[in-house]
Formats: C-alpha cells, structure tokens, sequence
C-alpha cells in the first residue's frame, strides 16, 4: 500500500501554483471571490480555473455557505442572476453564430 496514492487527484494545479486541487475550502473561496470581483458565470470561472461546472457549482452552493454566508449570499444573488439571463445569452450566441449565412 502506497500511502500518497489517494492524493493522485491533490497535485493538479492551476492559476500558478496557487490553486490546489486538493484544499476545497480555499477554492471555493477563491471561485466566491473571482465570479463576484469578475461578474462571470460558472462556466467562465471552471474555465478560469481548470475545474468541472459542477465542481464549481459544488463548491459554491454546498462548500461555501459553511464558509462564508455574506460571500454565499452574494454568490447566490449572481448565479440567480446569470440563471434569469442564460435565455439571453443563448440568443446572443445563436445570433453571432449565424450572423451573415442568412439574409
């Protein structure tokens, strides 16, 4: 028996160095502060940061309330918003899709 073999998944780094896989507290604090500071959606911040959607929406609605519940609120009033807008943005994609082959 190996002793580090369940770390396998805890060495995966992004951001610098400064975004450990492993510690899910410190990112989902860091996921918090990047989607309120930068306005984004979670799909933008997993992106950003080399992680799943769902590990990002994990880490926000499951992790952080027990960390941080202004920072939770916060979060919750933009993923509220993102989700009333998600229609919009769809549009936006479709239109810039197909701009100029119709017409």
């Amino acid at each position: 028996h190996n002793p580090g073999s369940f770390r396998i998944f805890s060495n995966r780094q992004s951001m610098g160095g400064a975004f450990l896989q492993g510690n899910m507290e410190q990112r989902a604090y860091e996921l918090a502060v990047y989607m309120i500071e930068n306005r984004t959606t979670v799909r933008a911040a997993a992106k950003k940061f080399g992680i799943s959607k769902s590990t990002v929406h994990k880490d926000l609605t499951t992790r952080l309330p027990q960390l941080s519940g202004p920072l939770y609120q916060e979060v919750r009033a933009l993923l509220d918003q993102n989700r009333a807008e998600r229609h919009i943005r769809g549009g936006m994609a479709t239109r810039q899709k197909y701009k100029g082959t119709h017409g």
